[in-house]
């Protein structure tokens, strides 16, 4: 497989996926385009052996499926990332007015993220609104291919002490510039009416982020690298993606699942917490004609890859990382442990996936945070607390998480396609006592 054509193809992947609702619907067309069929949660469901299909909520996740042509080991291996990023999120009255005619856009922090990397670029909004057409109200989709808005810095001159350090007050420094009089409240909408070809009385409501208009680029004199916004976890989305839909299993349910809301804690309708994956999981199951015992059967054979980014040792700061499990770039997948289970690898999930790289020749890495460190956490073990499975917490490493504009290794998203590849693909048969790889 050509690195360098599968960074090409990630970057267009990220470049169409502004936002977690636009992530859904490039998603959507690529798996429709493989010839899978949608199906809709208020709708009943026809599903078949041999069937692909899938199915979003909210717009902003998605769940998809394969049902094995003959099924006689009835279990899911389900790969699960997340579609959202940390920005900045638009309030619902969205303009600040003054001072001497500035018209700026008032917004809130979604996530945790670098609030530096924020300034001194052009920035542009997208997300979806409510729009009435009619007696309906419809969600579309909305961004604005065009630069709209920045983040100025103060000058030097008048912070000498930037340097030192500086504590960004979020309401004060962090309100993108959209005008210098030329436009008035009511802009925002107003562009939004005319961006979808609507009255802006129809403009109900909306959820606009903003935006990193720098597009992601493949540099270094060995071209290692790849740099763009939205890393993670696009990239982890688009490995899994391509793995799922190129995959073929005839034993089991292979499942894709990409869930919004990860930055914020995944408590959301639709987030990793939800109920969202168990709800799907029965469907199918009830479609297929089982009963409740035969789908905690399938779940106790079945085993899930939380599939979020890792961090790369960092070449100027070695001394953050654990002194021996630390990933670096164009490593291959890493394997995510925590002592006190913010991650849900344990021995099982970690010799499992093991197992199945050393099987495809995909080499593997281990993070652990510096036992002095706080860890941060993903979506496996909260998903859990709705549907429990075998699993592992893996990704994939890079440097600057939750920067605007992250970095990766070209080489790492080829070896996570051929390692998701290899997970869908495998005939995995867990019992009481282990697994083994027929």
């Amino acid at each position: 497989m050509d690195c360098l054509a599968t960074s090409h193809d990630l970057l267009e992947f990220i470049a169409s996926s502004p936002s977690m609702f636009h992530t859904v619907a490039t998603t959507g067309k690529r798996l429709e385009h493989a010839g899978f069929v949608r199906l809709e949660e208020t709708e009943p469901w026809d599903v078949a052996l041999g069937g692909a299909y899938y199915v979003t909520r909210n717009g902003s996740s998605i769940v998809a499926f394969k049902v094995g042509e003959r099924l006689d080991r009835y279990h899911f291996q389900l790969c699960a990332s997340h579609a959202d990023s940390p920005s900045y999120k638009v309030k619902a009255v969205p303009e600040l007015e003054g001072p001497e005619g500035y018209l700026r856009l008032n917004v809130e922090g979604y996530g945790r993220m670098i609030d530096y990397t924020w300034l001194d670029k052009p920035l542009s909004l997208a997300g979806r609104a409510l729009v009435r057409d009619g007696k309906t109200v419809r969600s579309r989709l909305v961004s604005f291919d065009r630069d709209l808005a920045l983040i100025p810095s103060v000058a030097i001159h008048m912070n000498r002490e930037v340097n030192n350090g500086y504590a960004f007050n979020r309401q004060v420094d962090l309100c993108p510039l959209l005008s210098a009089g030329e436009l008035s409240a009511g802009a925002l909408v107003q562009l939004i009416a005319d961006e979808l070809g609507v009255a802006p009385a129809d403009v109900l409501s909306y959820d606009l982020y903003l935006v990193n208009r720098q597009r992601g680029v493949i540099w270094g004199a060995a071209e290692e690298f790849v740099s763009s916004p939205k890393l993670d976890d696009l990239q982890c989305a688009y490995s899994s993606l391509q793995a799922f839909v190129a995959s073929r299993n005839s034993h089991d349910v292979s499942v894709f699942a990409c869930f919004d809301n990860e930055e914020v804690g995944s408590g959301t309708k639709q987030g990793a917490q939800s109920t969202f994956l168990r709800d799907v999981l029965e469907r199918l199951n009830a479609a297929l004609g089982k009963d409740e015992s035969e789908f905690k059967r399938a779940l106790a054979a079945s085993f899930m890859v939380s599939f979020d980014n890792a961090h790369a040792i960092h070449p100027n700061h070695p001394e953050l990382s654990d002194p021996t499990n630390h990933p670096r770039l164009n490593g291959g997948v890493v394997i995510k442990e925590h002592a006190a289970q913010r991650y849900m690898t344990d021995a099982f999930g970690r010799a499992v996936l093991e197992a199945i790289c050393s099987r495809a020749k995909v080499p593997t890495q281990i993070f652990a945070n510096r036992s002095d460190i706080i860890s941060g956490s993903t979506l496996g073990n909260l998903s859990n607390k709705q549907v429990s499975l075998n699993g592992v917490d893996a990704g994939l490493p890079q440097l600057a998480m939750h920067s605007s504009y992250e970095t990766a290794g070209t080489h790492d998203t080829v070896w996570a396609i051929e390692a998701m590849r290899a997970f869908y693909d495998a005939d995995l048969r867990i019992d009481a006592t282990g697994f083994s790889l027929a």
